[in-house]
């Protein structure tokens, strides 16, 4: 059941000719965004994060109530990790401005300018599966620098935004490249 009045590109589902020059909101080259939606892997291990994090806020309130205040503090600090850790999963990926690509890990942040990136392409290589240590055959999108070695692969076609959705995998490796193409130059 698709809910077109909750996506960002809901314009683009229409069958119209209009879609085709519809605006994404934000669609100005100077804001940050990810060319593509977060996957339903990524999404469900986030909303699982949470519910956790609600039943931990929940246990915090009955500590506090029952008169243990350190018990209580301690539970809502885990639970607001927890939030922390399952909005930081959602903005794992690759995301594009006029200014450069940001690769946005778990723990880290690395911004590249466009200067600095010699070329955004797809290859054949072994991926990690769901970002585990199981390697499959597929495709991954390699950012090569200028100077130094190419950004850690993030977008594969086996992570959790693209698993089963090899052409959402395409589309997005083919947005990416044509930023890199426009900005680049």
């Amino acid at each position: 059941m698709p809910l077109p009045f909750l996506t960002a590109d809901r314009d683009l589902d229409l069958d119209t000719g209009a879609a085709d020059t519809a605006a994404l909101p934000h669609d100005e080259p100077d804001h940050w965004r990810r060319p593509y939606r977060p996957g339903p892997w990524r999404v469900g291990a986030a909303a699982v994060l949470l519910l956790l994090a609600s039943f931990v806020l929940l246990s915090a309130m009955i500590i506090a109530m029952a008169g243990s205040l350190p018990g209580a503090a301690a539970c809502a600090v885990v639970g607001a990790l927890m939030i922390a850790l399952a909005v930081r999963l959602l903005r794992i990926g690759l995301w594009v401005s006029s200014q450069g690509l940001r690769q946005v890990n778990l723990l880290h942040t690395a911004t590249e300018p466009w200067s600095a990136i010699a070329s955004v392409r797809t290859r054949q290589q072994p991926v990690r599966w769901l970002g585990l240590p199981r390697t499959v055959q597929g495709q991954a999108l390699i950012v090569e620098r200028t100077q130094g070695e190419p950004l850690r692969c993030l977008l594969t076609d086996h992570n959790g935004d693209f698993l089963s959705r090899p052409e959402a995998f395409e589309q997005a490796a083919d947005v990416l490249e044509a930023w890199a193409a426009e900005y680049r130059a």
